[in-house]
């Protein structure tokens, strides 16, 4: 009896034939051939499961690659906006420049106290004042605030260097009262000294009063001496609330300061 090591015989016989075919494997090959199939296929199940988020993953990248693109656009688009909006500013500032649109005062804050005039006493009848009745010449200070001249009348072939009167700071809102009895000459608007009053007193004489906030006379009204005429303000060729005060005579400048008690 031979001695055969164990093996597994495996015939293969094809329907219709007569003869069949058959071959002998070693046990060891059959083990073999079932743990290398055993093998592969958990390495196939691995490989499916590892490999399936990477897929997944890239499957996903054309499509953020899209949205990235998108976005980039959209932000280029939102980056010129803001350069076309920078743009329209500047040019806005250019032409509110150009047409004055910087004298323009701001609007007031409502939180802030509105500029009001102090309140007016008025005489007891028959008490005699300190002011004369009818036309007079302008010898009263047009003031009765606390006030501080800060230039004062200067003659000068320099246009910026001539002063034709005094300049006295006072709150705005401060009464101005007409130094002498008169009838107004002018009262209204002018680049020079802005809302302003002149009037015309006995001898050629005639008071000016300047930078008004608030003219209370008209052209041709017959006033008295230290009549209110109107509300100090900085209308005009100004950088701060004051009165620009100027007596002439027959055109000629007078030191307010020479006439004025």
């Amino acid at each position: 009896m031979t001695n055969q090591r164990p093996g597994v015989t495996v015939m293969i016989h094809r329907d219709g034939a007569v003869e069949g075919w058959s071959t002998r494997v070693p046990l060891w090959l059959v083990r073999f051939g079932g743990t290398a199939g055993i093998a592969i296929a958990v390495l196939m199940v691995l490989g499916a499961v590892l490999y399936a988020p990477i897929v997944r993953t890239a499957l996903r990248v054309p499509g953020l690659e899209r949205e990235i693109d998108r976005l980039e656009a959209q932000n280029q688009q939102v980056l010129e906006l803001a350069a076309n909006l920078q743009d329209a500013e500047a040019r806005y500032e250019q032409v509110r420049t150009m047409l004055g649109g910087d004298i323009v005062p701001e609007r007031a804050n409502s939180r802030e106290e509105l500029p009001t005039a102090p309140p007016l006493l008025a005489h007891t009848p028959g008490r005699v004042t300190a002011f004369e009745a009818g036309a007079s010449l302008p010898k009263h200070w047009p003031l009765d605030a606390r006030w501080m001249i800060t230039r004062g009348p200067t003659l000068s072939t320099d246009v910026d260097e001539a002063h034709s009167g005094l300049d006295i700071a006072v709150p705005r809102g401060t009464p101005i009262r007409a130094a002498g009895g008169g009838v107004v000459a002018r009262a209204g608007v002018d680049a020079e000294y802005g809302r302003h009053v002149l009037i015309d007193h006995p001898e050629n004489y005639q008071s000016l009063y300047g930078h008004a906030s608030r003219v209370l006379v008209a052209d041709g009204d017959t006033v008295r001496a230290g009549q209110v005429i109107g509300l100090t303000g900085s209308t005009g060729r100004s950088t701060a609330p004051h009165l620009h005060f100027e007596i002439r005579q027959s055109g000629r400048l007078v030191d307010p300061r020479s006439l004025v008690n």
